[in-house]
């Protein structure tokens, strides 16, 4: 056993793992990157270990200094525990979609929250009305920092430096990487890395329904899980490098978190689920014999009031909803206990 000098030392190194039931009958193997197991319970930790790293090499992060940043929950947890340890306050901009659970957990590692409860006027979407109170604050506060998680160039560097760097070290040859987009850190990571390396692989972004990040011409919807799409065209999307569009909705998600659960014994956030819903609708193009690997951002604990909760489920997308998840679950071997 090797001891570890600190928490910032155990993030990344996550395992990949084969999903041996979900797919059993398909003609690739799926493998799944097991990010809820970082410390902060999520991918997020990396971003936020190298944006703070990074600003204190550079001198415009100190010990003392107050760090703030828009997030729905998970960069923001990872930035958290982070400013502890290098003795810096963290101020958290959130909306009403960041669950409870999170906030709670900002708050126990003593980060103070801010909470813009409308949306901004022009667009209707909480993004703009959340950084537009980041700035709020830069003003207040000249010597903030703020890390910028949607344009901060050390997000990606942190996914090309160690996450699909980790995925490539873990699997002999990756064919095809579903990965989710929201900042877009991640996916621009991995696209930077399967170039530098001239990787093989087909990226496939899975995008939330009605995002703006590609530009969909679909109507923009009402979106209850954070972690996939976004409002406005992030910054760090990429260019090129993105061979599919995937788009799920929330209850896609849902679907798929609980199929991770039963079938896997994986408790996932509502982006992973996301994952395999994306998988599961592109699986007829996927060549026999490939291998595939999926992202999965988040720990599922966070969200046992939402994703895996039938009240929550039946409040927010009715009763037929319900019963197309526990459908679901039931054609798979889920038992229902009434």
């Amino acid at each position: 056993m090797s001891a570890h000098a600190h928490m910032m030392t155990v993030i990344g190194n996550t395992p990949v793992v084969k999903l041996q039931r979900l797919f059993k009958h398909a003609s690739f193997d799926a493998y799944v990157k097991l990010e809820m197991l970082n410390p902060g319970g999520s991918i997020k930790d990396r971003p936020a270990k190298v944006m703070l790293q990074e600003a204190l090499r550079e001198g415009k992060l100190r010990p003392g200094s107050v760090v703030v940043e828009s997030s729905s929950g998970n960069l923001a947890i990872g930035l958290a525990q982070i400013c502890n340890l290098i003795g810096c306050t963290f101020i958290c901009v959130v909306d009403p979609r960041t669950t409870l659970t999170n906030i709670r957990i900002l708050r126990a590692y003593g980060a103070r929250i801010d909470l813009v409860r409308e949306p901004d006027p022009a667009t209707g979407e909480y993004l703009p009305a959340r950084l537009a109170r980041v700035r709020h604050w830069l003003r207040k506060l000249p010597n903030a920092f703020w890390p910028n998680q949607y344009g901060n160039m050390n997000n990606p560097l942190s996914h090309q430096q160690t996450t699909m760097a980790e995925i490539a070290a873990d699997l002999p040859r990756i064919d095809y990487l579903l990965c989710g987009v929201s900042t877009c850190g991640t996916i621009r990571g991995c696209i930077e890395y399967i170039r530098a390396n001239r990787l093989a692989t087909k990226v496939i972004a899975v995008d939330a329904l009605g995002s703006s990040i590609f530009g969909s011409n679909r109507p923009k919807q009402r979106r209850l899980l954070p972690g996939l799409g976004a409002a406005v065209r992030p910054a760090l999307c990429p260019e090129d490098g993105i061979d599919d569009i995937v788009e799920v909705d929330d209850l896609e998600c849902i679907i798929g978190c609980r199929r991770l659960a039963r079938l896997e014994s994986i408790l996932v956030g509502g982006s992973s689920g996301g994952m395999v819903a994306a998988l599961e609708k592109v699986q007829e193009r996927i060549a026999p014999g490939s291998t595939c690997a999926l992202i999965l951002p988040d720990r599922g604990e966070r969200y046992l009031e939402t994703v895996y909760d039938d009240q929550w489920i039946a409040k927010f997308f009715g009763k037929e909803a319900l019963d197309q998840v526990r459908a679901r679950q039931a054609s798979e071997g889920g038992v229902e206990i009434a």
